[in-house]
């Protein structure tokens, strides 16, 4: 395979959890991932397993799609293992009172290609918090652009 062709499969991998989320869609969300991937992310536990009745619990908090957007997303690829790092926009309506959420947060994937098949074998989402002694998460904070941070 061309770095290219592995390149555009990992992609392809990350834009179809974008679509199952979107249409909340936990089992097409987990089949991406190998099932015993380690996954820490912005919910408790500190660490899971892929789930698809816990994702689809956690589906049923919002009316309406779950969309998320990658943005500066980059892949590095060697062999069969890859990894990627960059920023996740999330944003959904709660079902309970109505209210819009919208917030980033950072994400790194390693993924692992085994017969021929790229899927998410570890995944880490986290969101900084503020280290003023309140200990509350920064999601109001957005991603610089390249170009701000060159």
């Amino acid at each position: 395979m061309s770095i290219n062709t592995d390149r555009k499969e990992i992609r392809a991998v990350m834009d179809a959890i974008r679509q199952a989320h979107y249409d909340k869609n936990a089992a097409r969300v987990i089949a991406q991932y190998e099932p015993e991937a380690l996954i820490f992310d912005l919910a408790p536990p500190l660490d899971h397993r892929p789930n698809v009745d816990g994702l689809s619990a956690w589906f049923d908090t919002w009316q309406g799609p779950v969309e998320i957007e990658a943005h500066d997303f980059e892949i590095t690829i060697d062999g069969d293992i890859a990894f990627g790092h960059g920023f996740y926009r999330t944003s959904a309506t709660t079902t309970q009172g109505g209210e819009r959420a919208v917030f980033w947060s950072r994400a790194t994937v390693c993924l692992k290609r085994t017969n021929g098949v790229w899927k998410i074998a570890h995944e880490h989402t986290s969101v900084p918090f503020y280290m003023d002694g309140s200990f509350r998460a920064a999601i109001d904070l957005e991603p610089k652009s390249k170009e701000d941070a060159a």
